[in-house]
């Protein structure tokens, strides 16, 4: 496994954690009864939901938990929230904590939202007159409005979380624990939860968040850990953690290679990104021009051949693809390494990190090779739209035809 090195002041430390939780199968009394002494044992399992992680977490840095259901995510981040206590192991944190582990946790449904405020804001620490300072801009976060005075059980999920949310961030804490909730809200309250975290960040505070988002972790994070079966796996940058992600999640050991070891008639061997210069670079605004070349090589020469590319998002989604074939582009025999460069007049794709894909295919002696994720590029918006497409927009008012 991959450890990051850290250097600051640490404000979360796990030494060999370990969290075991015993599951019974004889859930009524009768049976308790009936299966009562050692008998009983058979109708109890032991599952390890965190197996022997240690972690070092310094003060101002931002961190995703990664991995598939059931991989042991939430149950780390109670340990280190110290809603869970762990079996084995200790858990060491310092400053005020704040944490948004489920839906609705520390809310009584039949109190209202003005009163669950007071309540959970007690709970994280605030007095009361703590409260009453920040009570107005807790509820104008949150968007609830006139629902304030109603009692939270007649709350949909969306509203549960704004408020939750925004009683968390408004308490000052040095570190704040988000898990999956804000996949709950919409679209424009999330973005305003994501402004919130990077001003968190900005302030030097640190943010350990649960998310099955890539791209939001790619945004979000300084760093990625991903778990697998309770044990940490990956740990490390955020686009490393991202590709480890996805090999647990199609069944392959972490860092092991994506294809076969088959030598290959023609390969690609590395994929570069170009600007509009022809210098090497990572970083583009929308409507940039970007070049890129693709790197192949042939074992012995071949009369006709054809190059691809495709552009993902961190969660794999293609949003662009072409290649020589379906640009009528016949390419020169090959027989000693050779480059293709494939032009995007312009880069319209929404800010956000993408990944370069590159295939090489024989045709007058069939192969094929791909390179998967061989390179990776930032597009920097100027924040007028949203998505993964961006687009001039303009705004024209119709004149009054009354």
């Amino acid at each position: 496994m991959q450890r990051h090195e850290t250097t600051g002041p640490e404000i979360v430390r796990l030494d060999a954690v370990t969290k075991v939780f015993t599951i019974r199968r004889d859930n009524s009394l009768k049976d308790r009864i009936v299966h009562f002494g050692r008998l009983g044992q058979a109708y109890r399992q032991e599952f390890v939901a965190v197996d022997d992680a240690s972690l070092s977490i310094t003060a101002g840095t931002t961190v995703g938990l990664l991995g598939a259901n059931g991989s042991g995510k939430s149950t780390l981040l109670k340990l280190i929230g110290g809603i869970l206590a762990p079996t084995k192991g200790t858990v060491h944190t310092r400053g005020r904590m704040a944490a948004l582990l489920e839906l609705g946790a520390g809310f009584h449904p039949d109190l209202s939202g003005r009163e669950n405020v007071h309540l959970n804001a007690s709970i994280l620490g605030l007095s009361r007159s703590e409260i009453e300072a920040q009570f107005d801009a807790i509820v104008e976060f949150s968007g609830v409005g006139e629902f304030i005075e109603t009692a939270v059980k007649f709350y949909s999920s969306g509203m549960y979380v704004r408020l939750a949310f925004a009683v968390a961030v408004h308490t000052d804490p040095d570190i704040l624990l988000v898990d999956e909730v804000l996949a709950v809200g919409d679209e424009a309250f999330q973005r305003k939860c994501m402004d919130r975290i990077q001003q968190f960040r900005a302030e030097g505070r640190t943010i350990i968040l649960v998310s099955h988002s890539a791209q939001q972790v790619a945004e979000l994070c300084d760093r990625g850990i991903v778990l697998e079966d309770g044990k940490v796996v990956y740990d490390g940058e955020t686009n490393g953690a991202i590709s480890a992600l996805r090999d647990a999640l199609d069944g392959r050991r972490v860092g092991e290679p994506r294809g076969d070891e088959t030598v290959h008639p023609i390969q690609v061997k590395s994929i570069e990104l170009l600007s509009r210069d022809g210098v090497a670079t990572t970083e583009y605004v929308v409507g940039d021009p970007l070049t890129i070349r693709i790197n192949v090589d042939a074992l012995r020469p071949m009369e006709r051949w054809a190059v691809g590319f495709s552009i993902d998002t961190p969660l794999g989604h293609m949003v662009l693809a072409s290649n020589t074939d379906l640009l009528e582009h016949r390419l020169e025999p090959i027989s000693e390494p050779t480059s293709v460069d494939l032009t995007i007049a312009a880069l319209n794709l929404g800010a956000g990190q993408y990944y370069v894909n590159a295939n090489a295919a024989g045709i007058s002696e069939p192969s094929s090779h791909g390179l998967q994720q061989g390179a990776r590029f930032t597009v920097v918006n100027d924040e007028h739209t949203v998505g993964t497409v961006a687009a001039r927009v303009s705004v024209a008012e119709s004149p009054d035809r009354s």
